[in-house]
């Protein structure tokens, strides 16, 4: 009888061998260089995203990097805090998605999760993406979180977040966002992190605030805009739950600010940021608190375009100097004890 099992249990050991073998085989030479392969077809290493992230190693010290092929990945995938120095590189961010449809009021049927309404979490340090897309289908009807990062020294490259109300949670920890395009309604950029978005493309949709900053009191730099593109909806807005229904006039007078203070000292800076006529003249909003307004730290340099009027913005913000704003870089925002160099260029 032990031999038996034995037997079945050497025959299933090599059918997983082979298994493994096949699927390793049927990668391209440049699929290879990666340590996991997840495709939503099959044709990949793995199917399921979550388990080739709970492949890497614990505590892991070198880059594992898991090749996202095209397609849409549906559910709650989270990064755990032991799982570090994750890459995820997908093909091609307008057809890479990595996709969730509930809000922080709505629950899956099958499942309860810890992060309730939030389709990707990052706990682990050193995380980084490229060419991918998070999103939030839930619809303009509560907070509904396309990423969560809590994580330390987080980098996304050419990624698209794409939501309503908080698509974007920065929590803790810092993170640098290059190429980028967030989209959201209310509150779409926030949380308590260091964060630098350089060269990005920020898209209010249906007017709203921008950003919601919780930035610690004696945190030098909250969320910073370098060189980013500030845009708005231009077309009527459609309801999500009834296409049948819109807004009044909710073309390009459907104004947004460029944030409010979600605790006392937020920070939020722009800089040399071209800003569309969405933008509201007096730029930014105390939350229905005027004592935020001796407290927050909001300002801008060198804004351009039909949303920038310096002489129009809410006395309480701050238009910057010229040797103020030159002192505010990639290096000055994110370089930290450790030195972080998210940008790979001699700073």
């Amino acid at each position: 009888m032990r031999n038996n099992l034995l037997g079945k249990i050497n025959i299933v050991a090599a059918l997983l061998m082979i298994s493994a073998a096949s699927a390793s085989a049927s990668l391209t030479m440049e699929e290879t260089k990666f340590d996991a392969v997840v495709s939503a077809n099959g044709s990949g290493i793995k199917t399921n995203l979550q388990d080739a992230i709970n492949a890497a190693p614990d505590s892991g010290t070198n880059a594992f990097r898991i090749l996202v092929k095209s397609g849409t990945y549906e559910g709650q995938f989270i990064v755990s805090k032991n799982k570090r120095h994750i890459e995820l590189i997908g093909e091609n961010a307008t057809n890479t998605f990595l996709t969730y449809a509930l809000n922080v009021r709505e629950t899956d049927a099958s499942t309860i999760p810890q992060f309730k309404g939030t389709g990707v979490v990052v706990l682990g340090d050193d995380f980084s993406a490229d060419r991918i897309t998070f999103q939030n289908t839930s619809g303009d009807h509560g907070q509904a979180l396309a990423l969560r990062a809590d994580g330390d020294r987080e980098k996304f490259t050419n990624c698209r977040m794409l939501g309503w109300q908080d698509t974007l949670m920065l929590n803790l920890g810092r993170d640098y966002f290059t190429n980028c395009y967030v989209a959201g309604r209310v509150d779409f950029i926030y949380g308590s992190a260091t964060a630098l978005f350089d060269h990005c493309e920020i898209h209010s949709k249906n007017g709203g605030h921008v950003t919601a900053a919780n930035t610690p009191k004696d945190q030098p730099f909250g969320l910073v805009f370098l060189n980013c593109r500030l845009t708005g909806d231009s077309q009527p807005w459609v309801n999500p739950t009834n296409s049948a229904a819109t807004t009044n006039a909710t073309t390009n007078n459907a104004y947004a600010d460029l944030g409010r203070p979600w605790r006392s000292y937020a920070s939020v800076t722009y800089l040399n940021c071209e800003m569309g006529g969405h933008i509201k003249p007096e730029g930014w909003n105390n939350w229905r608190n005027p004592t935020n307004e001796l407290t927050a730290r909001f300002a801008e340099y060198n804004s351009t375009g039909p949303g920038a009027n310096p002489d129009q913005r809410v006395k309480w913000a701050k238009q910057l100097t010229k040797q103020e704003a030159k002192n505010i870089t990639v290096k000055s925002v994110l370089d930290g004890s450790d030195a972080w160099n998210p940008t790979g260029q001699p700073q």
